[in-house]
């Protein structure tokens, strides 16, 4: 599984754009808090979150890097950082427009609150 997910990253590194790395990233990030590993959880949060914003991916993107960032802090412990993440992926997920989208969003965010 995080072998895939590195894999797909290069890849998409390779022959996509910005949006294709911050979902790469995003995903590496959910794999490793999947297997409990906070900090390249953090590490791969941020570098979605530092992509959705440098490329202007939209609201969406940019909530999934908090996302990325709260679950990750709530596999580590830091409940203070996982609440801030998870309040700034619920604000800024708030406007995004696709109902689908929004609704993803906040079906994983739950999943972290849930979670801890």
């Amino acid at each position: 599984m995080l072998h895939a997910a590195h894999a797909s990253r290069y890849h998409w590194g390779r022959a996509g754009g910005p949006l294709n790395v911050s979902i790469g990233e995003w995903q590496i990030s959910r794999v490793y808090a999947v297997l409990g590993r906070p900090e390249p959880a953090l590490f791969h949060g941020r570098r979605a979150l530092e992509v959705a914003r440098r490329g202007h991916l939209g609201r969406f993107y940019v909530a999934y890097g908090y996302e990325a960032l709260a679950r990750a802090a709530a596999v580590a412990g830091r409940v203070r950082d996982r609440d801030r993440w998870w309040k700034k992926a619920r604000r800024t997920g708030e406007s995004v427009r696709d109902a689908d989208d929004r609704r993803m969003l906040f079906e994983d965010l739950a999943s972290i609150r849930g979670a801890s």
